[in-house]
C-alpha cells in the first residue's frame, strides 16, 4: 500500500501546514482538500514527525473533517493535496438516522469502515445532498458512533453505487454525473450497468479471450434457436439487461423423442420444467408476455457437476492503489434442485473451490484467475468510463475448459455469506476504495490521461 499519514491539529499558528519530514524538499504554498484549494504556509514538521499537521483556521476553511483517519499526500506544482476525499454516489435514502440508506445501510457501513487501512475519507451522498452554489456536499460519514452528516467540498473522485438500472436511467442522475465530470473534472468510476450482449461483442473482438465465449446472439428467429439446439442440445434465453438470474430460461431438445423442454423459475418463485412438442408451442406458452427483442440466446455448456448439480463460479476482480488488476474473491456456486441457475435466491449454495474439488482445486483456481484477469484488462479499455471492479460469472465444462457467462459492473455480494470467504469480503471493500487513491493521484498529476 502507498504511505498514508496521521492528521494532527496545530493550535497556535494561523494558515499553517506541516507535512511529513520525509517530504522535506517539496516547495509548496497552497493546500488542497477535495476541490477546495487555499494559500498556506507549508513546511516540514518542526519535530521531524511523519504526520500531516493543519492549523484550525485552515481546517475550517477547507471544510476538513477531523475524523482520525490517516491520509495520503499528492503534490503538483505549488499545491499539496491531502486525501483522497471519496464521494460514493447512490440513491434510495431514507429519513431514518440509523438506516439512512435503507436495506443497503449495512453494506455502506462496512464499505466505509475500511477507511483507516486504505487512507481515504469516504462518504455517501445523493443528488439531494449537493449544494451547487457553495460547491459542497452534505455527506454521510460512518464513524464509531454511527452515521453523521458533515459538509465537505466536492470530492477528489466519485465511486458509482447506484442500486439499479432504473435509478441510473433518470435524467437528473446523468446531468449530475456529467456536470461533476465536465465542470469540476472529478473522475467517476464504475459507472453504469453492463449490457450482456454489448460485453460479449466487445470481448469477441479479442482473440486471446475468444475461446471463453459461448455462441451468443440477440433473439431474431426460431431458426437460430433450432440450429443451436441441434448443435449443442440445449440453449439459454436471457434478458439482455437482466440481473440476479431473473428471467433466465433453459431450452432443451430431446433428439430421440423430438420433444422440447423448458426449465425456468415462475413468478411465484417455483422451479418449473415443462414439455412441449414444438418450439413454437413452447414460446407461445412460456414467453407470451415477454419482449423477445430484449432477449439473447446463448449456447448451452455441459458444465461440471457435483452430486448431479451444476456448478459455476463467481470471480471478483479489483484494481488497487497502483491501478493494477487482482482477483479478490473466487467462489463456487452449486445449483439448487431443479434450478436453471446457481443463484442463492433460487436455492443455490456457495462453496469454496477447496470444498468441492479437493484434488484439483489449484488447477481450477489458476484457470479461472487467468481468464478473469485477461477479460478485466480488455474490458477496462473497451468500456466507456473508468472501470475499477468487475464480477464475473464463469463456468467450466467437463473437459476443464473455462466459459464466460456474464460480467457485472456492480457485482452482488451473496458469496461473502460463506464463513471462509470473509477475508475476501474485506479485500474487495479495501480495493474498491484503494483504487480511489490511484485515480486521485492520476487526476492531480496527469488529468489528461483520465479525461482524454
Amino acid at each position: 500500500m502507498k504511505r498514508h499519514y496521521p492528521i494532527e491539529l496545530i493550535e497556535e499558528q494561523k494558515r499553517t501546514v506541516y507535512f511529513p519530514v520525509e517530504f522535506s524538499n517539496i516547495p509548496v504554498s497552497r493546500i488542497a482538500f477535495g476541490t477546495i484549494s487555499v494559500e498556506a504556509s507549508c513546511s516540514p514538521h518542526p519535530d521531524k514527525k511523519n504526520v500531516i499537521a493543519i492549523s484550525q483556521d485552515l481546517v475550517e476553511e477547507l471544510k476538513f473533517p477531523l475524523l482520525n483517519v490517516p491520509l495520503h499526500i499528492f503534490q503538483e506544482e505549488q499545491t499539496l493535496h491531502i486525501g483522497p476525499l471519496v464521494g460514493i454516489f447512490t440513491a434510495g435514502f431514507t429519513p431514518f438516522p440509523i438506516r439512512p440508506i435503507g436495506e443497503r445501510t449495512l453494506f455502506f457501513s462496512k464499505l466505509l469502515s475500511v477507511k483507516k487501512t486504505v487512507g481515504a475519507l469516504p462518504f455517501v451522498f445523493g443528488e439531494q445532498h449537493i449544494n451547487w452554489d457553495q460547491g459542497t456536499i452534505e455527506g454521510l460519514f460512518y464513524n464509531e458512533n454511527g452515521w453523521e452528516k458533515i459538509e465537505v467540498p466536492f470530492p477528489n473522485v466519485i465511486y458509482d453505487r447506484l442500486p439499479n438500472r432504473k435509478s441510473e436511467r433518470k435524467t437528473e442522475m446523468n446531468k449530475i454525473k456529467e456536470r461533476l465530470q465536465t465542470e469540476y473534472l472529478i473522475p467517476w468510476y464504475n459507472p453504469g450497468f453492463f449490457n450482456k450482449l454489448d460485453i460479449y461483442e466487445r470481448l469477441q473482438q479479442h482473440q486471446e479471450v475468444a475461446s471463453y465465449l459461448p455462441e451468443t446472439h440477440p433473439f431474431t428467429s426460431f431458426s437460430v434457436i433450432e440450429r443451436m439446439l441441434s448443435d449443442y442440445g440445449h440453449v439459454y434465453m436471457k434478458p439482455i439487461n437482466g440481473s440476479l438470474g431473473l428471467g433466465i430460461h433453459q431450452i432443451i431438445y430431446d433428439k430421440k423423442e423430438g420433444d422440447y423442454y423448458c426449465r425456468y423459475r415462475d413468478r411465484t418463485g417455483e422451479n418449473r420444467l415443462r414439455k412441449f412438442q414444438t418450439l413454437e408451442s413452447l414460446f407461445h406458452h412460456v414467453f407470451q408476455n415477454r419482449k423477445l427483442e430484449n432477449m439473447l440466446v446463448q449456447q448451452g455448456i455441459h458444465l461440471m457437476r457435483v452430486d448431479k448439480r451444476l456448478v459455476d463460479f463467481r470471480i471478483h476482480t479489483n484494481k488497487d492503489e497502483l491501478g493494477e488488476w487482482h482477483v479478490t474473491a473466487l467462489a463456487a456456486k452449486v445449483a439448487g434442485s431443479g434450478s436453471v441457475t446457481t443463484h442463492v435466491s433460487n436455492g443455490g449454495s456457495i462453496k469454496t473451490i477447496e470444498e468441492l474439488f479437493t484434488d484439483n482445486s489449484q488447477e481450477i483456481t489458476n484457470k479461472l484467475t487467468k481468464a478473469a484477469l485477461e477479460m478485466s484488462q480488455i474490458l477496462e479499455h473497451q468500456m466507456e468510463g473508468i472501470i475499477g471492479e468487475i464480477g464475473f460469472d464463469l463456468g467450466m465444462d467437463r473437459k476443464g475448459n473455462v466459459w464466460f457467462f456474464e460480467a457485472n459492473s456492480k457485482p452482488g455480494r451473496s458469496i461473502f455469506k460463506h464463513p471462509q470467504l470473509k477475508e475476501f469480503d474485506l479485500l474487495t471493500r479495501k480495493l474498491s476504495l484503494a483504487f480511489a487513491v490511484f485515480l486521485t493521484e492520476r487526476a492531480i498529476k496527469e488529468p489528461g490521461e483520465i479525461f482524454k
